[in-house]
């Protein structure tokens, strides 16, 4: 599938920074044509033989460099639910890089260079969204002490309590990632995602971007989405026993009833940077605009810190010296 300029015939792509399709060729917006067809061994726009990854739905020519949506991988069973198209272009997410590396101290001044820049792609991530009711039945006992003294001598009371709680909790959208490529641990701190941005799925959003069909089905990633619902009744069970001093429960009883799941893609830009021999890799929630990476460190930037620390340390203490001899 191509999205094909009427204007210039040029290969139109939805542009996050306008919310709609652009034709970076001749600039005209929401001017695109659909061509259908094509397969996964040939491009639809120039016919060069095309290796198409195992689990890609959508891709670049290496040919032409046209973006091209791979049909039979966004129809019947692997259609997307929903996609949370992209609302931070290229730009503002360099920006969100940038910003990022500036509040870490100790990242080197020239690391966001173009030069280090190797690779740098917008993804639609598979991923499943899980709706869960809950019922979380808690029984247990609590302590309440209190201490005074008086005169010289100190007091202590413990007040014991029978400490019951029922809660029932709605967990909407629940985020899994069905990808092998990102890893899992990566893709739960570019949580959370602002859902109500969320669209019926249309093919056009993906027109200037890769993407990945889901590489492992719903019921297979249930128990990730279960241990988050679990983790996140279980804080919000003891916030409300947060006034005792000690609760030892005697029955826990957390009841997930699933109710729903969703098939949906989700926006995250990539960037590889290479610095001085070795690889880094960054990711940004093309919503929000996240950054999650690891930067190398300047040592000439701790040493620097390290001696204005000590500077300032070293004046202090001259300060209380001072301050002594006068007293």
């Amino acid at each position: 599938m191509l999205f094909k300029c009427r204007n210039c015939g040029g290969n139109v792509v939805y542009e996050p920074g306008r919310g709609r399709m652009y034709c970076p060729h001749c600039e005209s917006e929401d001017s695109e044509d659909t061509i259908q067809g094509g397969s996964l061994t040939q491009c639809v726009n120039c016919g060069a033989p095309m290796e198409v990854p195992a689990y890609a739905s959508a891709g670049r020519c290496e040919h032409c460099g046209s973006y091209i949506v791979y049909n039979e991988r966004v129809e019947g069973v692997l259609e997307p639910h929903l996609i949370l198209p992209f609302y931070i272009n290229k730009e503002k997410a360099v920006a969100s890089m940038e910003a990022e590396f500036t509040r870490r101290l100790f990242t080197p001044s020239d690391f966001m260079s173009a030069k280090s820049l190797e690779k740098m792609v917008g993804i639609y991530v598979p991923f499943w969204l899980y709706d869960y009711n809950a019922r979380y039945d808690f029984a247990g006992e609590g302590t309440k002490v209190r201490s005074w003294t008086s005169g010289n001598t100190e007091y202590v009371e413990t007040s014991y309590y029978e400490v019951v709680r029922r809660m029932e909790l709605d967990f909407d959208k629940i985020p899994v990632d069905a990808s092998f490529a990102m890893d899992d641990g990566i893709m739960d701190l570019m949580e959370p995602y602002g859902y109500r941005q969320l669209q019926g799925f249309q093919p056009k959003y993906m027109s200037g971007f890769y993407g990945e069909i889901y590489n492992q089905g719903a019921p297979e990633l249930e128990g990730r989405a279960q241990m988050k619902a679990r983790g996140a009744s279980e804080e919000l069970m003891q916030q409300s026993l947060a006034g005792y001093n000690t609760v030892r429960p005697y029955r826990k009883d957390l009841n997930l009833q699933r109710n729903g799941v969703n098939y949906a893609l989700m926006p995250v830009w990539q960037y590889l940077y290479r610095y001085r021999g070795k690889t880094y890799q960054f990711h940004v929630n093309g919503q929000t605009g996240k950054v999650i990476g690891t930067t190398p460190v300047s040592m000439g930037k701790v040493f620097a810190y390290g001696a204005s620390v000590f500077a300032i340390v070293t004046a202090i203490c001259s300060m209380a010296v001072r301050v002594l001899e006068i007293l």
